[in-house]
């Protein structure tokens, strides 16, 4: 089958490997319809030390399963499914507290002789407690709507819930990535009063404006923190979803949070070191957040997309076959696109 390995900053390649085959009997193997490369792929084409072997890369797919061991049950073959971006039991002690990226049994796709999710098609480990079943056909419209509950969807959701977002809360939402949008339409979704995305991308912000945001704010670094702050009497908001993974937008995080309120940070951090001493403390604002467990998070956002109150695909503003993989990261890094979609 054709693959999508990495061999280093810049050099993605697409090429054949062996075609995956069920080897456990908790294994299914999954023939994929639709892949993404994600804002966190990019981390690894900006800085990947170069390698001989390379590394298998893609964590966002739907696809068909062909092939099931003999342990999974509730799954057949012909099924369509939706895989979490890591992979997990479903069973164990932090699954059954929502915390699936945790799981005992659990990984990374991509990882030790696990497939990547940029491929033709994928060994599923784990697959009973991972796949989750759609209801709806291999050509669906929503196709790209229910990718985005493998990830961006719901690293949204898991930013705005465990910032606390409900009805009549007030959010700020830092990033104008697929992720930061993402987390303003889960915002909405659960009632937020008032949203102000802090991005400076027309076309992108545009987007985080029908997705739910009232106010957007351009400026960075202190020019935009003051502006946030005028706008909201001086206060700042009661929840902040950080979307970038930079310090600079940390500390523009807690800069803008309300004494009392809440900085949930989903981006992968780019820093070993927070700005979380004294100030932080005297004006007790809780820092949260963390890697999203997905898997918990699937069944619950699944039937808003299903119904069409909400679209979280429209952040997939360019769709290219899997041969082009190596186009659509360079689209991403260039900020040419915001999110590709890959059809193999």
């Amino acid at each position: 089958m054709r693959s999508t390995t990495i061999y280093g900053a810049g050099d993605v390649r697409v090429e054949d490997v062996a075609d995956p085959r069920v080897q456990d009997p908790t294994d299914a193997v999954v023939r994929v319809l639709r892949s993404a490369i994600c804002g966190s792929d990019l981390l690894h084409y900006a800085a990947m030390p170069p390698s001989e072997e390379g590394m298998r890369i893609g964590h966002e797919f739907i696809g068909v399963i062909e092939e099931i061991g003999s342990a999974v049950s509730g799954l057949k073959v012909g099924d369509l499914v939706v895989a979490p971006f890591m992979y997990a039991d479903n069973t164990c002690s932090f699954c059954a507290e929502g915390l699936h990226t945790s799981c005992s049994q659990g990984g990374l796709w991509g990882l030790d002789g696990v497939d990547g999710g940029q491929s033709e098609a994928v060994r599923v480990p784990c697959a009973q407690g991972t796949l989750v079943r759609l209801p709806v056909g291999n050509d669906s419209a929503l196709l790209p709507s229910l990718l985005t509950l493998a990830d961006v969807f719901s690293t949204g959701h898991h930013a705005a819930v465990t910032a606390g977002v409900g009805p009549g809360t007030t959010v700020t939402v830092i990033g104008d990535g697929a992720v930061g949008l993402s987390a303003v339409l889960a915002a909405k979704r659960l009632g937020a009063e008032h949203i102000i995305l802090m991005g400076r991308h027309s076309a992108r912000t545009e987007l985080g404006r029908e997705f739910g945001a009232a106010e957007v704010i351009a400026e960075r670094g202190e020019e935009g923190v003051e502006s946030l702050r005028e706008r909201t009497g001086g206060m700042g908001t009661r929840a902040v979803l950080e979307c970038v993974g930079t310090l600079t937008a940390l500390e523009t995080a807690f800069a803008v949070a309300r004494d009392g309120g809440t900085v949930s940070r989903v981006g992968v951090p780019l820093y070993p070191q927070g700005p979380v001493g004294f100030d932080i403390f005297h004006r007790n604002v809780t820092l949260t957040g963390g890697v999203a467990p997905t898997r918990a998070y699937i069944e619950e956002l699944m039937p808003d997309v299903l119904s069409g109150r909400v679209e979280p695909g429209r952040v997939f503003d360019r769709t290219i076959g899997l041969e082009e993989t190596p186009d659509g990261y360079r689209a991403m890094a260039d900020r040419v696109a915001l999110k590709v979609l890959l059809r193999p």
